[in-house]
């Protein structure tokens, strides 16, 4: 499994380091002192490692240094001064509603890519993940998570929405009743329940976090590529496909894993 030596370190910048060790790539989030709030720069350094990612990786694994996975949005986004080199909220809020739209649609980039159908993305999450950092686990196809952790969707109690593209996620796993609860409320989903509701894939103790996730990453390094990329496309394009068109989807992609099994694709 992938390493942290320097040596293979493709990107470091911005509270994100990219390693790579073969068909396993490790992007963490390195800023533990803040408990790996995130900013418009972390942002586009996680963006950035998705483009960074060799053709030959197969699975990503998205970890945290500290105790905390992500404690969400730093809040110094909502002081008047925001970051340096970077508008503040309230600067974007002034904004046309084009320029807000283009603003937050390339904060998003930084959640999409880890759902790719050529790779397989696991969270491993310890601690706090709250806000953007709950949205960042849920961005990921699978989350092993510790005996610790604490989810928390935040945005609504700061009169914000989830728009880190959240919401889809949060409800194909818990369902729309209980996402509107947890996002409303705001409270914390502990690992026990996380499992229960389809949040978790597996808790762990936090000094075995690491351990499980190699494990899960040989296992699914284990089947051949493709029939993982197909299985994988066909699986996220199910909620959105009628019974026979889903039926008719297996078909065609049966049809070219035997054609390819058999030296006959093109």
């Amino acid at each position: 499994m992938t390493s942290l030596d320097p040596a293979l370190a493709v990107l470091d910048k911005d509270g994100v380091r990219l390693t790579v060790e073969g068909d396993v790539a490790t992007v963490t989030l390195t800023n533990p002192a803040k408990r790996n709030a995130q900013s418009p720069a972390l942002w586009r350094a996680l963006t950035e490692a998705g483009r960074a990612l060799p053709g030959d990786v197969r699975v990503v694994v998205l970890r945290a240094e500290g105790k905390s996975f992500s404690a969400g949005l730093d809040r110094q986004a909502f002081t008047p001064e925001g970051f340096d080199g970077e508008p503040s909220f309230l600067d974007m809020a002034r904004g046309s509603d084009e320029e807000l739209d283009a603003t937050i649609a390339e904060y998003q980039e930084a959640f999409t890519w880890w759902r790719r159908n050529d790779v397989v993305s696991i969270a491993a999450v310890q601690g706090h993940a709250i806000g953007a950092g709950f949205q960042l686990a849920l961005a990921c196809d699978l989350r092993v998570v510790a005996q610790d952790v604490q989810f928390a969707m935040r945005e609504t109690s700061l009169g914000l929405v989830p728009d880190l593209t959240g919401t889809q996620p949060l409800v194909a796993a818990v369902g729309y009743a209980r996402a509107l609860e947890i996002c409303a409320t705001g409270r914390f989903v502990h690992a026990a329940e996380a499992e229960r509701i389809g949040l978790a894939n597996l808790v762990v103790p936090a000094e075995e976090l690491d351990a499980a996730v190699r494990d899960l990453a040989a296992a699914l390094l284990a089947a051949p590529r493709d029939a993982v990329v197909e299985t994988k496309a066909l699986l996220r394009g199910a909620t959105g496909r009628t019974y026979e068109e889903q039926r008719t989807a297996e078909r065609a992609a049966q049809a070219r894993r035997l054609r390819d099994l058999a030296g006959l694709s093109d």
